[in-house]
């Protein structure tokens, strides 16, 4: 982790502070977006000020991290057994270590998108497991369902978040840790069934958090061994693992192949094909070999998608059954 500006030091309520200056523009909402699953994340909330709060299971333990622009610098705030962690890895949270400088607009949609927003960091999280439950979720279900399920099973199994954000009023409504992986592994079907989550997703959770030592060595990988590591779970396929290292690693070269909409959004941006499958949109994202995520992504900021023609993916809830 590269140094940055700025020691920790005590804050008010026992907490930590610590100031990083970005080496460029930031925007805290465009890095730190990826991270939040839903409105309703109960580890994550996005203030009125522009401020970030977020909940981590640190490898130090659960903590609190506030943080805010101000001026050019970045104040971070942090409580619990995890703050330090959590301010040393400040900087690479907010893309330190991403290199937009790397990247070159090829196509039209890419560079406007591009040139309004330049704020744009990948994060690195430093963390797997927090983005490969989510993940799991999310698998062949609606964005509803998913964040749904990981709301209550957070808020119900997880504990409340160290410092201000636990009282529920610093944060704009309490702030939750996510359960710690033996917590995962004793869930019981039943509670899995009425959060909505289905056997195959609950079973490859539950095998996942078997082996969470071996989950999170993954963080010191290269991404593609990283994603390979993280496939030897069952049920645990290229998208889980893209959308995991995309946000625990900042693999800016980690594209979604599986997705039921992106390759047909890449398609009608780069080539006015709504219908790309996988192996088209791979081919139009070859020019960005090395930044095709930053490119997709980018694409998705535009706001350039086809209009929908075929209802909504329908809504389940086993939980109902």
């Amino acid at each position: 982790m590269p140094a940055a500006r700025g020691a920790s030091r005590p804050a008010s309520a026992a907490g930590l502070v610590r100031t990083y200056v970005p080496d460029g523009p930031l925007d805290l909402g465009l890095v730190l977006g990826p991270l939040r699953r839903g409105p309703g994340d109960p580890t994550f909330r996005a203030m009125p000020d522009g401020s970030v709060w977020r909940a981590s299971l640190t490898p130090g333990g659960p903590g609190t991290l506030r943080v805010a622009m101000a001026g050019g610098a970045v104040r971070g705030e942090a409580w619990g057994p995890g703050a330090e962690w959590l301010l040393e890895w400040l900087p690479g949270l907010l893309g330190a270590e991403d290199d937009p400088a790397a990247f070159t607009p090829r196509h039209r949609v890419v560079a406007g998108a591009w040139h309004r927003r330049p704020g744009l960091r990948l994060t690195r999280t430093g963390l797997v497991l927090e983005s490969l439950i989510p993940s799991i979720l999310e698998q062949k279900v609606t964005a509803d369902e998913a964040y749904r399920a990981w709301r209550l099973l957070v808020r119900k199994f997880g504990e409340p978040a160290p410092g201000p954000a636990g009282a529920g009023s610093a944060a704009g409504g309490r702030l939750w840790v996510m359960p710690v992986p033996r917590t995962w592994a004793l869930i019981p079907s039943w509670e899995w069934h009425r959060a909505g989550v289905d056997n195959k997703r609950a079973s490859t959770i539950l095998r996942a958090v078997r082996v969470a030592a071996r989950m999170e060595e993954a963080v010191r990988m290269e991404p593609e061994a990283a994603q390979a590591r993280l496939e030897v779970v069952p049920g645990v396929g290229p998208w889980t693992s893209a959308e995991v290292v995309q946000r625990s690693h900042g693999a800016a070269d980690a594209v979604t192949v599986g997705d039921l909409h992106l390759p047909g959004i890449v398609g009608w941006a780069l080539a006015g094909d709504r219908d790309a499958d996988d192996a088209v949109m791979l081919e139009l994202l070859e020019p960005y070999a090395g930044q095709r995520h930053r490119a997709a992504r980018l694409i998705l900021l535009s706001g350039r998608v086809p209009a929908r023609r075929a209802p909504r993916m329908p809504r389940g809830d086993i939980g109902r059954l």
